[in-house]
């Protein structure tokens, strides 16, 4: 295949990567009915407990950027596996917590979740781990937004 340039060849390696590993974490998730995005609010959550965590905080940490964090929230309210609350002191501030069913949920998942990563990226060694993550990182970082707090905490 001809590439216009090296950088669109590892950009599209990158994007079919993505692809790949991406249909291991679809068919995980789509048994328990969350979506990745949904799972990792909950994880977010889990990490807070038994604190709570404010939505706009909520939305810097997660892993991908989600337009309608409100209507995701909702769903997972709605499936009783996260509390809303609103500040009493500034009503426009909501702050979040995972509940016992969204505890039990993740419990339910730990053992799928560590599975599932160890089939799509289990076969590279620790020290290709460890280089991935940094070419990952450095390829990134002019394009991550100075909010986002998987800059410097990942």
């Amino acid at each position: 295949m001809n590439f216009d340039s090296p950088e669109q060849e590892v950009f599209l390696q990158i994007w079919r990567t993505y692809d790949c590993l991406k249909v291991l974490e679809d068919t995980l998730f789509m048994q328990y009915e969350l979506s990745p995005q949904q799972y990792n609010v909950l994880r977010l959550l889990q990490i807070a407990a038994p604190g709570k965590m404010q939505t706009m905080e909520l939305g810097r940490r997660l892993i991908s950027r989600c337009p309608d964090t409100t209507r995701m929230l909702d769903r997972l309210e709605k499936r009783s596996l996260i509390e809303r609350t609103r500040v009493p002191e500034n009503r426009r501030v909501v702050e979040v917590s995972i509940t016992r069913q969204g505890q039990a949920l993740l419990k339910k998942m730990d053992q799928s979740v560590v599975a599932m990563h160890q089939q799509q990226l289990g076969h590279l060694s620790a020290a290709e781990h460890k280089k991935l993550i940094q070419l990952l990182k450095k390829a990134r970082e002019p394009h991550e937004d100075a909010s986002c707090d998987w800059l410097e905490s990942h």
